[in-house]
């Protein structure tokens, strides 16, 4: 079947997509991958097809008002209005993407695949890595703390989902009239349930052993496992980065991604001195507008970007803003964590790593200072039973097959779809 996926967002929101993309081609299906196009060299490398969106979303982070917003952990009005067109432009590359579409299978946070799937009336899949659509008793709406008030509470915390996007609706339901001849849709409405009433399968590409699968779940909603994208086989690491490596004793990863907020030098002394004050030696990733490294001591080494499966296992721990895909790779790796979060997602991964025994308690970045990030890297490399769940923790996620289950249930989805159909 000819499947579209629509997706945007940082490495962390597209490569479990390529991923999944990879297994679903090698199941017979011709599949296009629709998302920024600063991924699209990967994706052409992995045999997948192209479709072009644009990457000013990811771009418009980057600015003085990007950081901005996401140090307040919202958006500013200002910056609303110049999302807005952007957005307008993204749901018309989908829609184009998605002509001989005959499966959608899209990130919530591309907007356009459930509308899309509406028009052409195919089969539909929301997927992305983190519980955060389908309600539950067990625990709330990860967007919100976990205030313990009981199952009645953290069920109801959903409700509030649709909030998320309600700034975009009229966006949407201006395509959706215009390009798509839809009726709007209400900014309270769900995305879970399709126009005729049938459920949308949703599949969550993450472990079961980091958060298990809740009793309360229906059975189109599945943790499927993570979906990992590991490196080309013909990648060779730094020649430098090697020496460095093998020269002294395992380092410490850090790497905060986009999210080194508003003032990149000063996190960047902080990890230095932290650092320093540990005694570890450090791997420092820049990513693409995270930390800002100029000159380094010799017991620190800079790297712009380089492949998690290759580099993570041969690190002593892991410190990050606890990004889904970061905190994947180094749960699978094994190692300890030290999560120090920004906002949306992060602060709950920092909580399961915490709760689960394999790192220190998280680190607010507001709060983030050298005693406390020095402490919580002291405590992840020589804790020896946080080193020893981190371990056991990483030989269960390797166990696993996250993109076999994901391909099946789409499979299975996929028959009950037409069986009901007719």
């Amino acid at each position: 079947m000819k499947i579209t996926i629509i997706t945007i967002g940082s490495s962390g929101d597209v490569q479990p997509f390529v991923a999944l993309g990879m297994g679903l081609k090698q199941a017979g299906h011709n599949v296009t991958l629709c998302t920024s196009d600063r991924f699209k060299i990967s994706i052409i490398e992995r045999g997948l097809n192209y479709a072009e969106m644009t990457d000013d979303l990811i771009k418009i982070i980057d600015t003085d008002e990007g950081r901005a917003a996401i140090e307040s952990g919202g958006n500013s009005f200002s910056l609303i209005k110049k999302v807005k067109p952007i957005i307008r432009r993204m749901l018309d590359e989908a829609w184009v993407a998605a002509q001989e579409a005959e499966v959608i299978i899209y990130h919530p946070k591309a907007l356009g695949g459930y509308h899309i799937a509406e028009k052409l009336g195919i089969p539909a899949f929301m997927s992305l890595p983190l519980p955060l659509y389908t309600p539950t008793i067990t625990f709330p709406n990860l967007m919100l703390p976990n205030l313990k008030l009981g199952g009645w509470f953290n069920k109801l915390t959903y409700k509030i989902l649709p909030l998320l996007t309600a700034p975009y609706m009229d966006v949407v339901n201006q395509w959706r009239s215009e390009v798509l001849n839809l009726p709007p849709r209400s900014f309270l409405a769900t995305e879970l349930v399709r126009s005729n009433g049938q459920p949308v399968p949703v599949l969550y590409s993450y472990s079961k052993h980091v958060v298990p699968r809740p009793d309360d779940w229906p059975e189109t909603t599945v943790a499927t496992g993570y979906c990992f994208l590991d490196r080309i086989d013909n990648w060779q690491p730094p020649e430098d980065l090697v020496e460095f490596l093998v020269a002294g004793s395992p380092p410490v990863y850090v790497g905060f991604g986009s999210m080194a907020g508003r003032n990149p030098e000063k996190v960047t002394q902080i990890v230095f001195e932290s650092l320093a004050r540990s005694g570890q030696r450090g791997v420092i990733a820049t990513g693409w507008g995270g930390l800002a490294v100029s000159d380094l001591p010799d017991n620190l080494f800079k790297i712009e970007s380089i492949p998690h499966d290759w580099l993570f296992p041969q690190m002593v721990a892991v410190v990050h803003h606890g990004g889904a895909g970061t905190t994947a790779a180094g749960l699978r790796a094994g190692k300890p964590t030290v999560i120090c979060p920004f906002f949306g997602d992060q602060p709950f991964w920092g909580r399961r790593v915490f709760e689960l025994g394999v790192g220190p308690e998280p680190i607010p970045h507001k709060k983030l200072s050298v005693e406390k990030l020095a402490n919580a890297i002291q405590v992840a490399v020589s804790d020896d039973d946080i080193r020893k769940r981190a371990a056991g923790l990483g030989e269960k996620i390797r166990a696993e097959n996250g993109l076999a289950r994901a391909v099946d249930f789409i499979s299975d989805q996929l028959a009950n779809w037409f069986l009901v159909s007719g």
